[in-house]
């Protein structure tokens, strides 16, 4: 497949974005009204367990597998001329991708057993324990089993089948949780969990075999390639190789940082608390799921593309300047995005969670730490899109040089992370908000990083006003209508203080908020009306 210009390339992965975006929102919607049936079908113990100990099974195993080679063959470059040199280079891309496979069995049994050697007697003595266990790390290796399909279809751009598959697994994970959960006795909880998670392994494995049946050839094989007129036998793209083992040795420090509030939390806090947490961030992290993480990965795959020349060759040319000022619109748009976004949750969240909890958390969460977690979400989800697509611009350009560097930037924030998390969680009693305040702090110094990165990278190709930070930045009337707004519906929650927390009694105050959010839309729609079109104009292109 030949490189696709910029502007053809920003149309397919915006359209790819919002199509995930849609697949998010309807799996998302379908699996949050299961979920509402879940979590008062078993106990927060189960629940804590099965969302926070045995989801973080599965993330270790899947992140550390998959990760470095997934985002390293992002980068690799179809656009050469002869059939033969494309077949050679689709060869070595292919043989790169079996590497999760490969590295996926070790680490599921490694992880397997590591985690049953240091559960607590009170989370191992629950029944079918290691059962549960065991299906977990079967249902990763059916994952691992299709990234050799899922990096091909991301490559050639069909990020339809991507969306396709991950819309059918959610649905069939939740349903056979769910009918496991009613069919069985409560001892089978955690059995419906890992049953679930298997079906969702397979759904995806069976959907992307489908899609690929066309050319099934997975088996590696070795290549000769003549460079300089010496011939060579090669089994991996030595550069790609190179690059896959770099991220993947970084991706053991970034998924504790990602992933360090779960073992914290699932080493100091109770089973019920763990049960409270996991509620937390499944409804805290709602938004985080249905919108940016689909941004995130349309965007590294967009930066990857686009960047992979100017990564390659800094010198200006036409080409890379082009390719230069898009990803730099395209980065600073989703920026301003963000901004706008901090400014609604900061304004709005504080003065109306506490009605928002009380209608939707299940009662018997109530007395958990889900509230205060929740009420830190406020200012945690925010901070995940920033960081998330900075990280993803720097995942996409950086060099092994500089993932060696952050790398050691990040042990450093690792140990000022748990620092942290221990003394808020700890020593000034906040409890598991404390950790989501840490994490706050960790992702801020990680989007920081990053963002020094950003402003080197363009400063060092010659284009260093073109990231410039104030165009991140929302105007200062909208600053004002939003400061303006946050005054009032403080100055309303304060009156509604002592209202009974339902719909009927704080009618008026939510009436003063759906007021001022009119006001602050209508806002940014008058001042933002470019940065809008930039982004709905590809959208229409691709269509």
């Amino acid at each position: 497949m030949a490189n696709k210009k910029p502007s053809s390339l920003l149309s397919a992965t915006l359209a790819s974005g919002s199509s995930l975006v849609l697949l998010q929102l309807f799996s998302r919607a379908l699996t949050f009204v299961l979920n509402q049936a879940l979590v008062r079908l078993v106990s927060p113990q189960v629940f804590g367990t099965t969302s926070i100990q045995f989801e973080l099974l599965l993330s270790t195993i899947l992140f550390l597998s998959r990760e470095g080679v997934r985002n390293a063959l992002l980068r690799a470059s179809q656009d050469a001329q002869q059939p033969s040199d494309r077949a050679v280079t689709h060869r070595l891309v292919t043989n790169v991708s079996l590497l999760p496979v490969l590295l996926g069995i070790p680490t599921a049994l490694l992880s397997a057993f590591v985690y049953l050697g240091a559960s607590s007697v009170t989370t191992s003595s629950q029944p079918h324990f290691r059962t549960s266990v065991i299906l977990y790390a079967l249902a990763a290796l059916f994952e691992l089993l299709s990234e050799p399909l899922y990096i091909r279809t991301q490559n050639e751009l069909r990020f339809h089948v991507r969306v396709r598959a991950e819309g059918t697994a959610v649905m069939l994970k939740t349903i056979c949780t769910f009918l496991v959960l009613v069919g069985t006795s409560e001892d089978w909880a955690l059995v419906a969990f890992a049953l679930g998670q298997v079906a969702y392994g397979l759904t995806m494995l069976a959907s992307l075999l489908i899609a690929c049946r066309d050319n099934l050839d997975f088996l590696p094989k070795r290549v000769t390639v003549t460079k300089h007129e010496h011939a060579e036998s090669l089994l991996f793209e030595p550069v790609l190789l190179k690059l896959s083992v770099a991220m993947t040795g970084q991706s053991v420090v970034k998924h504790f940082l990602t992933e360090g509030d779960k073992f914290l939390v699932s080493r100091l806090s109770p089973l019920a608390d763990q049960g409270g947490y996991a509620v937390a961030a499944n409804y805290g992290s709602l938004v985080a799921r249905i919108v940016f993480q689909p941004i995130e990965e349309t965007a590294r795959v967009f930066f990857s593309k686009t960047l992979s020349t100017s990564t390659a060759n800094p010198k200006a040319s036409a080409k890379t300047t082009e390719a230069l000022e898009t990803a730099a619109t395209v980065l600073l748009t989703l920026l301003l995005a963000f901004a706008h976004l901090l400014l609604f949750a900061i304004t709005f969240g504080p003065p109306y969670l506490s009605l928002a909890i009380s209608l939707i958390l299940p009662r018997k969460y109530l007395v958990t730490s889900a509230p205060s977690i929740l009420h830190v979400y406020v200012y945690y989800i925010p901070m995940m899109a920033f960081n998330g697509v900075l990280e993803a611009f720097f995942a996409s350009a950086a060099s092994p040089g500089d993932l060696r560097a952050q790398s050691r930037w990040m042990l450093v924030f690792s140990g000022m992370f748990v620092a942290a998390a221990v003394g808020l969680a700890r020593g000034s009693g906040l409890g598991d908000a404390g950790l989501v305040w840490a994490n706050v702090a960790n992702l801020a110094l990680r989007a920081g990083y990053a963002w020094a990165f950003v402003r080197r990278f363009f400063r060092e190709r010659g284009a260093e006003n073109a990231v410039g930070w104030r165009r991140a930045l929302p105007p200062l009337p909208v600053i004002t209508v939003f400061a303006t707004a946050a005054a009032i519906v403080r100055g309303s929650a304060t009156v509604y203080r002592d209202a009974p927390l339902d719909l009927i009694a704080q009618k008026g105050h939510l009436g003063i908020g759906l007021a001022c959010a009119f006001g602050c839309v209508s806002t940014c729609v008058l001042f933002e009306r470019k940065a809008v079109v930039q982004l709905v104009s590809p959208l229409r292109s691709a269509r």
